[in-house]
């Protein structure tokens, strides 16, 4: 195993890794809210891609003596979502079920700053360490093909979406549409390379078919699917069907085992009941890698 390799894509997903917190929480907001604008404690966030990419904590607050005391809900400024379809209902990007409301410390510790009650989910330090283990294990299982270029790419993005469903139950079309193109484009450029491990042909098939098929889990019953796992599907399954159909079809059934093994557990616990909404993209993501990581290390 070249190690090399493993230690690049280690320092890929911490570079990458620790610019999700930030994006995180300008895009876990309710429907209907804009994009958030400013951090916690109401300073603009400022930077490349304006404001999208930067650390934790803003400039002002990771100043030494200055404290987030206060909170502005959602952030104050303009933001943009995205189109007509994003919002609840037909087209929805949202779940069903509670939510998690982002005020007071519960905002703070979610952009990385001030305290962390107990039970809110901060992925300041988590989710750093997660892209970087996610990223280690493509890369020890693809080997130097050229399909790894592309796991390493698409992967910040789906540890983001996974933090935001985790937050907000929703899963924004500025995040799930490019990356079902970026997806199409990756591996389309890593068939016409040296020794790929897959087939782009089978790959499109994939997006259709795994989309298709949360389609129509979505028309039979739209209050037990989000519309924004459909388009996740699209990208989740470009990816998993480029190792082919036996692998598509394993991602795609482990991502529901997941998902129930979750929910079930939840219920045991008294932690929810029979028909709470849990936010089902994680284990998607979850379901997809696997698959991956089983595709790549039989091609």
């Amino acid at each position: 195993m070249d190690a090399a390799l493993l230690a690049l894509a280690a320092v890929w997903g911490a570079v990458t890794g620790l610019l999700i917190p930030r994006a995180a929480y300008r895009f876990a907001v309710e429907p209907e809210e804009p994009w958030r604008t400013a951090c916690p404690a109401g300073h603009p966030l400022t930077g490349p891609a304006h404001g999208w990419l930067g650390p934790a904590r803003c400039t002002p607050c990771a100043a030494p003596g200055t404290h987030a005391d206060t909170d502005t809900g959602s952030g104050s400024g303009s933001g943009t979502h995205a189109d007509t379809s994003s919002g609840i209902g037909p087209g929805s990007d949202t779940h069903t079920g509670p939510r998690s409301g982002a005020r007071g410390d519960a905002g703070r510790a979610r952009f990385g700053v001030g305290p962390r009650p107990p039970g809110v989910y901060a992925p300041g330090v988590l989710t750093p360490v997660v892209t970087v283990l996610v990223c280690v294990a493509l890369a020890a299982a693809t080997g130097a093909r050229p399909e790894l270029i592309g796991w390493l790419a698409l992967t910040p993005v789906a540890v983001l979406l996974a933090v935001v469903d985790l937050r907000v139950h929703r899963l924004p079309d500025p995040l799930t549409l490019p990356l079902a193109a970026a997806a199409v484009v990756l591996l389309g450029g890593a068939a016409l390379l040296p020794g790929p491990g897959g087939s782009w042909t089978s790959g499109l098939l994939g997006g259709l078919a795994l989309g298709g098929f949360y389609l129509l889990l979505f028309l039979i019953n739209p209050n037990g699917m989000g519309f924004g796992d459909v388009k996740l599907a699209l990208a989740l399954g470009v990816a998993l069907g480029w190792y082919g159909w036996a692998v598509l079809f394993l991602g795609g059934l482990a991502g529901f085992l997941f998902g129930a093994a979750y929910g079930l557990g939840l219920v045991l616990l008294r932690r929810a009941g029979r028909r709470t909404g849990i936010p089902f993209g994680p284990f998607m993501i979850a379901g997809a890698l696997t698959g991956v990581l089983l595709g790549a290390l039989a091609a």
